[in-house]
């Protein structure tokens, strides 16, 4: 009700807007004119007084009364055009003043009609713009809700503004520091990443998934060398799950980086035991132990590359050997492209192209493959798992 109350007093404040300067303009424009044209007859009068004393010129006077007799002629019509009726006269009486307030009676029937349209169409324009652009139904939402709804109304660089504010007010606020942490990491802020990760197993604890997030950030703010701080992060990982993935892998990583090379082949073959095939690190493993000179298994799920293409591949440079990688990329994009394919083929070009950190085509293909494989809601829901878990939406 307070809300409609409000809308009605708004209303009427427009409608006055409107109305008291066109109600003015009536009454005040005829009185304007015909006291001009007094004002013009008096300094006529002036002119022939000055003129008998002999204190202006015949030639400064007549030109004197030209123009003001010009003054004079145009305020007289102004005034009847008004319907003044005193404006030709010397002078006026209460009568002929009155009438020139008043207005002729088809004046002020016009302005009337225009006063009752402008009072009826700004009511009606609002009313109508209201309902096709508003929300007469929507329930109403506390101010409060309004201003924490940042999802919609503040950007990424807002919103992250505001959690690092908060944390400078309560620096021991773990949570916070844990939901901070892989978001710094998706904007590329991976030196605070790390320090966010490291407050947050200090305040909260440590977890599977926070050292091994810890320790990937250091992978990458180090160019992708397991440091000695990385690797102890990844061991808490590995203990509080042996089974976890990511944590092993750079774990044999590392013993390839520090050239122990039998223990880092046993390790890469342990995770391939291990996989069920399309997995986004199994071409990575593949790849780093054909650089070991490790005799690669075929993949169990999907053709890969052959025995000779790995081998190939360990004797390149990186620079070639990512060429390659992303050549037999392109070319399952064209097969599946122009021949279709199964749901683990277009989940393990996805997982490719994560790794190879090609974001834009990413989501690209996982929109082709939605659209390819539109009548299997089963791969759909697979394409859409695996999308959330490359963190390109679902």
């Amino acid at each position: 009700m307070t809300l409609w109350i409000a809308f009605a007093l708004l209303t009427v404040a427009a409608a006055l807007a409107v109305l008291v300067p066109l109600a003015r303009g009536r009454r005040g424009h005829a009185p304007a004119a015909a006291h001009d044209a007094e004002v013009y007859r008096a300094q006529l009068d002036e002119i022939e007084r000055d003129l008998d004393r002999g204190l202006v010129s015949e030639e400064a006077a007549t030109a004197a009364r030209t123009e003001i007799a010009r003054r004079l002629l145009a305020a007289s019509r102004e005034a009847e055009a008004s319907g003044g009726a005193g404006a030709q006269t010397g002078t006026k009486d209460k009568a002929d003043a009155a009438a020139s307030l008043s207005g002729s009676p088809a004046r002020r029937g016009a302005s009337g009609l225009l006063q009752v349209a402008v009072v009826i169409a700004i009511p009606a324009a609002a009313l109508f713009t209201y309902l096709a652009l508003g929300s007469p139904d929507l329930a109403d939402q506390p101010l409060s809700a309004r201003l924490e709804d940042t999802q919609q109304n503040r950007s990424m660089a807002a919103l992250v503004a505001k959690v690092e504010q908060h944390l400078a007010d309560n620096p021991n606020d773990g949570r916070g520091w844990d939901v901070l942490a892989p978001v710094y990491m998706r904007l590329g802020r991976t030196g605070d990443a790390v320090v966010a990760y490291r407050n947050a197993i200090r305040l909260v604890g440590s977890d599977v998934r926070r050292e091994t997030d810890l320790g990937e950030a250091l992978v990458i703010l180090s160019e992708g060398i397991v440091t000695a701080e990385a690797r102890a992060a990844f061991d808490r990982a590995v203990a509080l799950d042996p089974k976890a993935v990511k944590p092993r892998f750079f774990l044999a990583l590392a013993l390839g980086q520090e050239n122990r090379k039998d223990e880092a082949i046993a390790a890469w073959k342990a995770l391939l035991a291990e996989a069920k095939g399309g997995e986004a690190w199994v071409e990575a493993v593949r790849m780093e132990m054909a650089k070991l000179g490790a005799e690669v298994p075929p993949s169990p799920a999907l053709p890969g590359p052959d025995r000779e293409t790995m081998a190939a591949a360990a004797e390149m440079s990186a620079s070639d050997r990512a060429e390659m990688i992303k050549g037999m990329v392109d070319r399952l994009d064209t097969r599946l492209s122009e021949e279709g394919g199964s749901a683990e083929e277009w989940m393990r070009l996805m997982r490719a192209l994560a790794v190879l950190g090609d974001g834009p085509r990413l989501r690209e293909v996982k929109d082709r493959a939605l659209v390819a494989l539109k009548d299997d809601p089963a791969a759909q829901a697979k394409l859409r798992g695996l999308a959330a878990e490359l963190g390109i939406g679902s």
